[in-house]
């Protein structure tokens, strides 16, 4: 295995990631080798008591009925010792004898507690390392915690180690932390294989917290003299995936001068960070330092380069390398096809997504309800909503069943499209079809009841959207607020303001210009006024139309000094003034002060 040189190792020690809790106790791990351990002795049979050649083919041929018995009778525990009533299944050679038989590890457990269960049975300790080992091979982990529990056994250092992988393979990785523990008590010093799949089961579960104190462990204890390759993957793992690429790739960078080579999983991260930063220049270098690492970029590879890249709104270069890895043999799958059908709808190219489809289709991959749903949406961008239902219906007539994302999209884009009864027709279907409404169900059909001038039923919606006990979010009101404000029912759009304050939620800044619209029409200046004011103090930087109307509104009523303080603030803020409003402004000004507009007259105009 590939070792890490002395100048990794300084690269690790001068960028150490500390634990975002520094009082917290990392678990005092140690790593070598214990001579011995428990429960590992061997049997030795007594020279004067040796098994007859007769009686281990007896043993034999019964363990092959027994183990017959407990894969094909459900009850086999009433009536076994009736069926054998001279056999004695306590002798332990006898179990030893059913493991080798029974190809069901579970059933070798059940039985083993029948066993347990009659008096006279008391099994030795290679009986209980065998079936121990065997539940950690079949990865059954908590059927051999329960186990341990059970029987108190203490497995040699070897089974506690593939025990211990086994539970971080799986993903239980607090219970891991008990047997690093348990081990730890022992004196039993795990090698850098166990450490690195408590590395690798830790990533897999998102506990990057975790891989830092496992690896300040290591740093601290012996096995930091051995640290290879392997685990320098794992840890540009975790700098990538707390978004700290550069480090992760100066890591990389260190481990290839050393002639190393950190596999292509570390590689994957990098260039999805890469791809997250737009830093494109580095992904194709990375490319080419794997090609010429002779670890040529795999499938997955190419996906997250794609996937990146289609996400940054480069759909364009994604299809080119798309095009490209085919031309090179390179076989796209499913995921990679529907990733690149999705990128193409984006950009409105309906035709060659279209194309890839039926390609996909001819490669033996059959579209699934993910890349149903990324058409469905391309027809949908492009207004072609005959379209969309029906191939919205062809995806229910080959049995995907409808989701709360394919209804939610199709009501949508009903909504854009000025259909709303037929939008609100699917929102009352969903229910019918055993489909869960979710928050954004009620926040497209709420818009589209605004956008219609709807306002009554929008409210309506969002009542019984609180009474289906969702939490709203901010677009739940927003509509709501802006027809209200708009329709004259300023004190209601308040009320809703509150409520949604109330919930935690934060506004957007149309709904307070709406406000502050709505307060001037309605003659609430001053109100207006300190509305606009507390956006300032709040850096929130109010919409051109808002000042226009706050600025006609008081030229309107003659608030000269009001109106100048406005305009100040409005052009402080880099926004000019529309021709139209600079005339009223300029007149209204005239017939008050006209010797003060003669002073500012040209710093008025310049910014129409």
């Amino acid at each position: 295995m590939a070792r890490a040189s002395s100048s990794v190792l300084v690269f690790i020690r001068q960028n150490p990631r500390t634990p975002q809790n520094p009082n917290s106790q990392i678990r005092n791990l140690a790593l070598g080798t214990r001579e011995g351990g428990h429960g590992g002795e061997e049997i030795k049979q007594n020279p004067n008591h040796e098994p007859s050649h007769n009686a281990h083919n007896d043993f034999t041929e019964i363990a092959k009925e027994v183990s017959t018995i407990t894969r094909t009778k459900p009850r086999w525990e009433q009536t076994l010792l009736s069926d054998f009533p001279s056999f004695n299944f306590s002798d332990p050679r006898f179990f030893n004898e059913l493991m080798k038989h029974q190809n069901n590890v579970l059933l070798s457990l059940r039985f083993f507690h029948w066993l347990c269960s009659r008096n006279g049975f008391s099994p030795d300790s290679v009986s209980l390392t065998a079936l121990f080992d065997a539940l950690v091979e079949a990865k059954a982990c908590s059927a051999a915690k329960s186990f341990l529990d059970y029987t108190g056994f203490q497995p040699t250092a070897a089974s506690f180690e593939c025990y211990l992988r086994c539970l971080f393979e799986v993903g239980l990785v607090e219970e891991a932390l008990d047997v690093f523990d348990r081990l730890r008590g022992d004196g039993i010093f795990p090698s850098t294989t166990t450490w690195n799949s408590a590395l690798s089961g830790s990533l897999k579960v998102g506990r990057i917290d975790l891989v830092w104190k496992l690896y300040s462990e290591m740093m601290v204890s012996s096995v930091v003299a051995n640290v290879d390759v392997e685990t320098v993957g794992y840890l540009i793992r975790a700098f990538c995936e707390e978004n700290n690429v550069s480090k992760g790739y100066g890591l990389l960078r260190q481990v290839l001068e050393d002639g190393l080579d950190p596999g292509k999983a570390a590689f994957n991260k990098l260039i999805s960070g890469f791809c997250k930063q737009r830093q494109y220049a580095r992904v194709s270098e990375l490319l080419h330092t794997m090609i010429a690492k002779n670890n040529a970029p795999n499938i997955f590879t190419y996906q997250e380069v794609i996937n990146g890249l289609c996400k940054r709104g480069k759909q364009l270069e994604g299809f080119r390398v798309f095009n490209d890895l085919k031309e090179r043999g390179y076989a796209p799958d499913r995921v990679m096809y529907t990733k690149m059908i999705h990128g193409l709808c984006q950009m409105r190219w309906l035709g060659d997504a279209r194309k890839l489809w039926f390609e996909m289709i001819q490669k033996g991959f059959i579209p699934n309800e993910y890349t149903y749903s990324v058409l469905i949406y391309g027809l949908c961008k492009i207004g072609n909503l005959e379209g969309a239902r029906k191939l919205y219906k062809e995806m229910c007539d080959r049995g995907y069943r409808e989701t709360t994302v394919s209804y939610n999209m199709m009501i949508s884009w009903l909504c854009v499209n000025g259909r709303v009864n037929e939008a609100h027709e699917l929102f009352e279907e969903m229910p019918q079809k055993g489909v869960v409404r979710d928050v954004s169900t009620y926040n497209n059909l709420i818009r589209g009841f605004c956008r219609e001038g709807k306002t009554v039923e929008g409210k309506n919606l969002l009542k019984k959207l609180l009474v289906q006990g969702l939490q709203p979010s901010t677009p739940s009101f927003t509509p709501i607020i802006r027809n209200l404000c708009q329709g004259g029912d300023i004190e209601e759009a308040k009320k809703l303001w509150n409520d949604m304050q109330n919930w935690g939620l934060i506004p957007f800044v149309c709904s307070r210009n709406h406000i502050i619209t709505g307060l001037c029409e309605q003659g609430f200046i001053e109100e207006g006024m300190e509305w606009l004011l507390e956006m300032m103090q709040n850096k929130v930087k109010p919409k051109k139309k808002t000042f226009e109307t706050l600025v006609r509104c008081l030229s309107q009523r003659d608030r000269s000094d009001d109106t100048l303080l406005v305009l100040e603030i409005m052009f402080s803020i880099g926004y000019t003034l529309k021709r139209g409003v600079c005339q009223t402004v300029v007149k209204k000004l005239c017939k008050e002060n006209s010797h003060f507009v003669e002073m500012h007259l040209g710093e008025i105009l310049e910014r129409v």
